[in-house]
């Protein structure tokens, strides 16, 4: 099970780095654009985003400041910092590799499957 929560989490850490690729966003923007990109098949919830943003600020992958969102709200904005982009760069490549070695496992056509 401690393998299947390291999975996740790396899972999840690597999705919100991609999202604040492009600029700052706060947590809300952050789940909007997962969900958007994978066409609403991946959601975080509140009690998996925030735990994680905030190990991903404790780990210097991002950093966090306080502004308005668009809605005229108190929001964090978080953005990706220079150890945070190698971080991504680093776990993008390792999810190819292991979304191939599934896919080929698994049969998908183009992976080289059965």
């Amino acid at each position: 099970m401690a393998d299947s929560l390291n999975l996740l989490k790396g899972t999840v850490d690597v999705l919100i780095l991609r999202a604040l690729e492009a600029g700052p966003l706060h947590g809300y923007g952050v789940a909007e654009w997962i969900e958007s990109v994978t066409d609403g098949t991946l959601l975080l919830e509140e009690g998996t985003l925030y735990p994680a943003l905030h190990r991903l600020q404790r780990k210097g992958m991002v950093e966090g400041e306080w502004g308005v969102s668009d809605n005229n709200r108190r929001a964090r904005f978080y953005r990706l910092t220079a150890a945070g982009r190698c971080r991504l760069s680093r776990d993008t490549e390792e999810w190819v590799r292991y979304a191939r070695a599934v896919g080929r496992a698994l049969g998908v056509p183009g992976e080289g499957g059965r």
